[in-house]
């Protein structure tokens, strides 16, 4: 989810609420600590040099269960984030603590924001030797195609 989709879904819901990728809802008590700018200047494994930049939100919950974060306080605080900080209209990454501190990608399904799964990936497959995995076919769609070319169906 890109900034400018958060911004206009938080301007039409009265409520918050972030579901994690197991179905479980951060505590409704949460609060966004830190909007951030977050850019990456890497190298691949393949030698390509590479940039990447998100907007980075930090989500955070304690005993303060007084307070609850309302979509005109999180609008008036990303307001704030783009002023300061110039943002792009980037995708959104949220770091969320569990075990350990966790990175999500953001969705939203009508109701609730959904935090999704990220994973790491190779970007330099081609120069590593490893090739894209060949599509997967069902044998049921094949016969499908076999049928349509019977004797006397005139496909031959």
């Amino acid at each position: 989810m890109k900034l400018s989709q958060i911004i206009k879904i938080l301007k039409d819901v009265e409520n918050i609420s972030f579901k994690l990728p197991n179905g479980e809802l951060v505590p409704s008590h949460f609060h966004v600590t830190e909007v951030g700018n977050v850019r990456k200047h890497f190298i691949d494994c393949g030698g390509t040099i590479r940039n990447e930049e998100v907007i980075n939100f930090q989500l955070w919950n304690e005993n303060d269960y007084d307070h609850r974060l309302h979509p005109e306080k999180l609008l008036a605080i990303i307001e704030l984030s783009e002023s300061q900080l110039n943002l792009a209209d980037n995708e959104i990454e949220v770091e969320y603590q569990g075990d350990t501190i966790r990175k999500f990608g953001l969705d939203f399904n009508g109701t609730e924001f959904l935090l999704t799964n990220k994973q790491t990936d190779c970007l330099a497959k081609d120069k590593c030797g490893i090739s894209e995995p060949k599509p997967k076919k069902n044998l049921s769609d094949l016969n499908k195609k076999n049928s349509e070319c019977l004797p006397g169906s005139g496909c031959c």
